[in-house]
């Protein structure tokens, strides 16, 4: 038998790396709010509206940075995307005042939208479908792994030199990555090192047609994506979910400490514990519709059936305060739980896009969704975070802030399946030609 070939995975270990520094960067931040609300006299107010910021000019940098990424390619443009990023994240070390803080995180924001576009647009070049959610499981599960790092990381680096370093050290190692990138990366149909057995086990959907090399041009405007139910599928999907894990991503370590009393490098082990089993989450999130097509069931059956599992997997978070109230450990276990189905579902919401469209539009369509679920992030940041936290904080009630968003995250999956199997229930590919 011949043996396929497994440099695909090489491009697979480039994209986890980068999804880990992605969310390392955005994360290190969380882990300062206390320093920072000292030294730069911040309340939850603020928090929130730095962190609104980044999140508008995420929005706004994913529907754009997936555009670019069609244009100009995934090695072109997923390069650019991370050398911006890391000068933004090394820029937060001159910021001396919450306006420096926004704009820094502004920043950030607009050019880190690119990883998830280029990554997604790269598994579809690189791996026939069966495989994409488990590729897709693997690379994001570098969001957990970059969630486990700032705990483990971040404190040290404050109290041994202060917070500036902080973000200039984990903003310097997307410049190692650029190095990796250039070395090892190329298209299939440019790559040297990729055998033809490989090659043409990449290109064997059959319903994708024959290998095409990359356009420089989207083969859909944004006008027409916008027409399709599949598009808006995937787009209120993240809408709804979306949020959820940038909730737990910023608001995990406060919830630690204003109810437990933790602080510091006190909250390094429950954080750890919850972002080491959403990285479990988010591989076998992709291993089961891989097996489940191995076994003979169509994709979006197979796709469809796993986030179901998914979804109600997240569900028992909505007991987490009630949990807690008996040992902080319980309460910790369920979040985890909620956060491994939440990778889990991420791994497979992503790749429905390379399901349902051309790779040339991966990209744009990728962009969309993600805009979609950011200004998810930013309503619910501005309408129930800011001033539900900061009300219930100061009338000394913070625990029912939490009740109610651990409510929101145990519904928010029941109903964005729903919604995307009314839109798209079969995920009818769509075949397009170049307008």
């Amino acid at each position: 038998m011949q043996q396929i070939g497994k440099y695909r995975w090489t491009i697979c270990g480039l994209l986890f790396f980068a999804s880990t520094i992605n969310y390392l960067d955005r994360a290190v931040i969380s882990f300062l709010k206390s320093t920072l609300t000292v030294e730069m006299h911040w309340n939850d107010g603020d928090y929130a509206n730095v962190e609104i910021a980044f999140k508008i000019a995420y929005a706004a940098g994913l529907l754009l940075s997936g555009r670019v990424i069609d244009k100009l390619g995934t090695k072109i443009g997923y390069a650019l995307a991370t050398g911006l990023w890391s000068l933004s994240a090394i820029a937060h070390s001159l910021a001396t005042s919450v306006l420096g803080f926004g704009v820094a995180r502004a920043a950030l924001g607009v050019s880190e939208a690119g990883n998830f576009p280029a990554a997604i647009k790269t598994v579809a070049e690189w791996f026939p479908k069966k495989e994409r959610a488990f590729a897709t499981g693997i690379f994001n599960s570098g969001t957990s792994i970059g969630a486990i790092l700032a705990p483990l990381t971040v404190p040290f680096i404050n109290k041994q030199w202060g917070w500036q370093w902080a973000f200039i050290i984990t903003g310097s190692f997307g410049i190692i990555w650029l190095v990796l990138w250039f070395i090892y990366y190329e298209v299939p149909d440019k790559q040297k090192k990729l055998t033809q057995a490989e090659f043409d086990y990449i290109h064997s959907d059959k319903d994708e047609g024959p290998p095409t090399t990359e356009t420089n041009s989207p083969r859909l405007s944004w006008g027409k994506l916008l027409t399709y139910k599949q598009t808006w599928a995937f787009a209120l999907g993240k809408l709804l979910t979306d949020p959820i894990w940038w909730f737990y991503l910023f608001w995990l370590p406060d919830f630690l400490e204003s109810q437990y009393g933790l602080k510091g490098t006190q909250l390094v082990l429950p954080t750890v514990l919850v972002y080491t089993m959403s990285t479990f989450g988010s591989v076998g999130g992709g291993w089961l519709p891989l097996n489940l097509i191995k076994k003979g069931w169509a994709v979006f059956r197979a796709r469809k059936t796993s986030m179901l599992i998914y979804a109600v997997c997240v569900v028992p978070v909505f007991f987490a305060q009630i949990l807690g109230s008996v040992d902080m450990w319980l309460a910790v276990l369920v979040i985890g739980i909620a956060a491994s189905a939440h990778q889990a579902w991420s791994a497979n919401i992503f790749t429905t896009v390379s399901d349902m469209f051309p790779k040339s539009s991966v990209a744009s369509v990728t962009g969309i969704g993600g805009m979609f679920g950011a200004a998810g992030g930013i309503l619910l940041s501005a309408a129930v975070q800011k001033n539900l936290f900061v009300h219930y904080r100061a009338i000394g009630k913070i625990e029912v802030a939490y009740y109610i968003m651990f409510a929101v995250c145990a519904g928010a999956y029941i109903i964005a399946w729903l919604v995307m199997h009314v839109l798209a229930p079969k995920m009818k590919r769509i075949d397009a030609e170049i307008e």
